[in-house]
């Protein structure tokens, strides 16, 4: 198979970030990655809402990085988009498509044509009445929504070549590369970024069940600023500093801000717990076996230990990075594992062209 090239852009609340590889060779090969910040408002839970500011950031992000395509594919996740396990008649593939949208609307809280629809097969069955089903995970986007990522995308010169959804590219990242076909337990990927936490479990490579959280790393840095009184940076470095209390005798325990970090995270936590309790109750569910995180703000101090004593659980820290082979990157070691967790989105998009 020839080699073929492709970059994946994730457009983030708290700055943009790229991957490009090449694909065709196993493993694939990560050439460059580059991210740059935006400012705050630039990207709300997920949504552009300023363009032309994403634009320069992604202008400025391909002039640093020299990626060697304008093509590339963009990821969305946001409340905007609706993942929900729904059973339909079977039909081939390419007539399912056709025939979403006079299929689902009564499953989407949104006119389908107002929509961008699609799906993901999991598994065929015949029903009660003998009648051949297929489960399928469907995805359903706002056209509005969409139409704005790519709008920021074209401003700053690139042409999207694919949409796709933020945790089907986690689950091309971080799922573990022997994860194939069926296995008798399950695990949950949960990417945390500034504003957006993504969940997606799968069961040997094949998705199960996807939630998307309006809550990440700056609800707990704004909390820390209006509670008390401190200017927004210095509330991102206090919580970096103090992370989640551990060990409630610490002196860092102590800090007034400390207990502000422990109230919203611990929200944080109790809500992803909730999901994955969620899942569990499905009839469908299998058994957890661990809980998998990467993005910026899954760093914080105590979020893993304490993730792992609310859901009983294994919880890892994702390695991406393990699945590439390495090109020349320019970074140091430090520096590579500094980025490991922001990579795991941009590398899964880029994965979906192959």
């Amino acid at each position: 198979m020839a080699a073929r090239t492709a970059v994946g852009l994730d457009i983030g609340a708290s700055g943009v970030r790229a991957a490009e590889l090449t694909l065709g060779k196993h493993p694939a090969t990560l050439e460059r990655f580059g991210q740059v910040a935006l400012p705050p408002g630039a990207v709300r839970d997920g949504e552009v809402v300023d363009s032309d500011t994403v634009a320069r950031a992604i202008k400025q992000l391909w002039a640093t990085a020299k990626f060697s395509t304008k093509k590339v594919v963009l990821g969305v996740s946001n409340q905007k988009v609706i993942v929900r396990q729904v059973d339909l008649p079977f039909l081939p593939p390419n007539e399912m498509r056709k025939s979403l949208a006079f299929q689902v609307q009564d499953f989407i809280p949104i006119p389908v044509d107002q929509a961008i629809l699609d799906f993901h097969p999991l598994e065929e069955f015949v029903n009660d009445q003998g009648g051949r089903m297929l489960r399928v995970l469907l995805v359903a986007a706002s056209r509005d929504m969409i139409a704005g990522a790519m709008q920021a995308a074209q401003k700053a010169g690139l042409t999207p070549t694919m949409v796709d959804l933020t945790p089907f590219a986690l689950l091309r990242s971080l799922a573990p590369a022997d994860a194939q076909g069926f296995d008798s337990e399950a695990e949950a990927l949960v990417d945390v970024g500034a504003s957006v936490t993504n969940i997606i479990v799968h069961q040997g490579g094949v998705p199960r069940f996807v939630r998307i959280l309006l809550m990440g790393g700056n609800d707990i840095t704004e909390a820390v600023a209006e509670r008390m009184g401190m200017p927004i940076e210095q509330a991102e470095a206090t919580k970096i500093q103090l992370g989640m209390s551990v060990d409630l005798m610490s002196e860092a325990a102590q800090h007034p801000a400390a207990r502000v970090i422990d109230q919203y995270a611990g929200q944080f936590v109790d809500e992803v717990r909730g999901s994955l309790d969620y899942y569990l109750a499905q009839p469908q569910a299998v058994r957890l076996r661990r809980v998998v995180v990467s993005g910026g703000a899954a760093q914080l101090g105590g979020l893993v230990q304490r993730l792992g004593h609310a859901t009983r659980m294994s919880v890892e820290a994702g390695q991406p990075l393990a699945n590439f082979k390495l090109g020349k990157l320019g970074l140091s070691p430090e520096q590579l594992r500094y980025v490991e967790p922001l990579v795991a989105v941009p590398v899964g998009l880029a994965m979906g062209v192959a």
